[in-house]
């Protein structure tokens, strides 16, 4: 009988894109990211991508005191994979986006594979009370704000990355970052197979179209044959459909309140556990098996949790 196709859920539990007065299940304080996380784990998350935020007003922040308190209790109660951030938001510099995956040495973190326009200022057009000011002045202000990623930016973080013995979710949000990837795995600073997360509808990148996540997948098919494993993050309403399409198409998924609010047409999520749970029933559905933190290890290539420095 054949066996059954593995597929990898990652939840990203809190992100830099929505602001705490978009929702109010939007995990802030480091107890709090702890709790989502642990609870996506016991969902049928295998990966957990994470960034943290100041608790006092939901700041997105890459001090490494913020990330500790969370990444112990998660390791504590669950073997998830953890995935932390080089992203961060955009108006930080590489530097402190590092920070970290530096200090923790993750199994997994996520790379943005490119520079590019990161347009968060249509949200202030369904979004119009916030809890804190710096909410809105952060929407508008990616009206005129470019996250920077060059080739230099990569090659760092990759080289400083590698030498911990972490991997990365390359972030792809745009054709172009498929050939950013092969041109570093042509240069042996990647290594098979990366794993893809090929990101839509973001405004500044690809769109949310079926046709969009046809053409990521031909063109990464070309450039990496078989030997890659990809992933489909659809951002907000797009979550759901292009996750399930890209299931019935061997891509892995990834959910999470980072990337959207929702888990229907009209109602916010309650947690991120509901949103693994909506996408763990359709892929069962699909005749698609869930994978287990230690099979996303193998599948991936990881170190072991035994191997990070938290």
């Amino acid at each position: 009988m054949a066996s059954k196709k593995k597929v990898i859920i990652t939840c990203a539990v809190t992100g830099a894109i929505h602001t705490p007065s978009m929702s109010p299940h939007l995990p802030v304080t480091a107890d709090e990211i702890a709790q989502a996380g642990i609870a996506a784990a016991e969902a049928g998350a295998a990966i957990l991508h994470l960034h943290a935020r100041d608790p006092k007003d939901g700041r997105p922040t890459q001090d490494p005191a913020y990330f500790r308190p969370f990444l112990e209790q998660i390791k504590a109660a669950t073997d998830a994979v953890i995935n932390i951030t080089t992203g961060g938001s955009p108006t930080m510099t590489v530097e402190d986006r590092m920070r970290p995956a530096m200090a923790f040495k993750p199994e997994v973190a996520s790379l943005n594979m490119g520079s590019m326009n990161f347009g968060l200022f249509p949200m202030l057009n369904r979004f119009k009370e916030f809890q804190h000011a710096w909410e809105r002045e952060y929407l508008e202000n990616s009206r005129d704000l470019i996250f920077k990623n060059t080739y230099q930016d990569i090659e760092t973080i990759l080289r400083r990355g590698g030498e911990n013995g972490t991997r990365f979710e390359f972030e792809c949000y745009d054709i172009s970052h498929l050939y950013n990837l092969a041109h570093f795995m042509d240069r042996g600073l990647v290594q098979s197979p990366p794993f893809i997360q090929s990101v839509f509808g973001i405004l500044g990148g690809i769109g949310p179209n079926p046709e969009d996540l046809m053409h990521m997948r031909r063109t990464a098919d070309r450039l990496f044959g078989e030997d890659y494993q990809w992933s489909i993050l659809g951002a907000g309403r797009n979550q759901i459909p292009l996750a399930t399409m890209g299931a019935a198409m061997g891509a892995n998924v990834r959910v999470g309140l980072e990337d959207s609010l929702w888990i229907e047409p009209g109602r916010l999520a309650s947690s991120n556990a509901e949103q693994v749970r909506r996408i763990r029933i359709i892929l069962e559905a699909l005749n698609l098996e869930v994978a287990t933190p230690d099979e996303a290890r193998a599948i991936l290539h990881l170190k072991g949790g035994d191997q990070v420095g938290f």
